[in-house]
């Protein structure tokens, strides 16, 4: 449960970063915000799944970027609530890239992801033995 909650705060405070940045994503009241992140959130659980297996080609032809597609379809369907509004498919796109931003943002500093950012500083590679003579020669 308090995962959950965890989740559902951090894409509230994402759609609202989108809407002060995206001109045309705009909500009334703080419970149109709350009812719009939950019901983007059953959405991105249930429906997007099904969206990406049936897009797959289109998803591994554009190397992954048609997922923003995917999700701007989601936050579209999710403008037409009663506080919650979404102007255009544009808007949507545009406001689904910020909204997976700072969602990918906020995890990572709040630990809740699973994935893991890792910088290592690689050793200069060795130089190979130089073969100057110093061992037994035989010339025939």
């Amino acid at each position: 449960m308090k995962s959950f909650l965890v989740r559902w705060i951090i894409t509230t405070l994402a759609v609202q970063v989108a809407a002060q940045i995206v001109p045309g994503i705009t909500w009334d009241t703080w419970s149109g915000l709350l009812v719009a992140t939950l019901l983007l959130g059953l959405l991105n659980a249930v429906v997007r799944p099904v969206l990406i297996f049936f897009a797959l080609p289109l998803v591994v032809l554009t190397l992954g970027l048609f997922i923003f597609v995917i999700n701007a379809l989601l936050l579209y369907w999710v403008g037409h609530l009663k506080d919650f509004h979404v102007a255009t498919f544009g808007a949507a796109l545009w406001g689904s890239v910020i909204i997976s931003v700072v969602t990918m943002l906020l995890n990572y500093l709040t630990g809740n992801s699973k994935s893991r950012i890792e910088f290592r500083r690689a050793r200069p590679p060795r130089p190979p033995p130089s073969d100057d003579g110093g061992g037994p020669m035989i010339d025939v």
